[in-house]
């Protein structure tokens, strides 16, 4: 059982930076492509950032690129969104999610239904 635990969430001032972090347990995590999603309140689950399992790959939403960056260290089984010039249309649950892939270092994957393990979540809020 593969287990994922975010942190580094919180109340950040608009303009402002969070790094958040995301700690996954279990020996194959370099064999784990993985995403960050988000959900505001009243909305979906939306795709925020996607990286394959070499980290050679990357995806951003549109609303978030340019501002946001996806990396893991596969030494230390940890993947992370730095977030910066946050905005109050940021302000979200954010959850870490993970697959197990067969395909090359290359793939990534952007929809929710496509990965097997969630974090439990961590709030992020940005003030105007």
């Amino acid at each position: 059982q593969v287990q994922l635990v975010e942190s580094g969430g919180g109340l950040v001032q608009a303009g402002g930076s969070l790094r958040l972090s995301c700690a996954t347990s279990g020996r194959t995590f370099s064999s784990y492509a993985m995403g960050w999603f988000r959900q505001a309140p009243g909305k979906e689950r939306e795709s925020v950032a996607a990286i394959s399992w070499s980290g050679s790959n990357t995806y951003y939403s549109d609303s978030v690129k340019g501002r946001f960056t996806i990396s893991r260290d596969n030494g230390k089984n940890t993947v992370y969104l730095q977030m910066n010039s946050l905005n109050p249309e940021d302000t979200a649950v954010y959850y870490c999610a993970g697959r197990i892939t067969y395909k090359s270092g290359t793939y990534f994957y952007t929809e929710d239904r496509e990965y097997d393990y969630w974090g439990q979540g961590t709030q992020v809020t940005v003030s105007s």
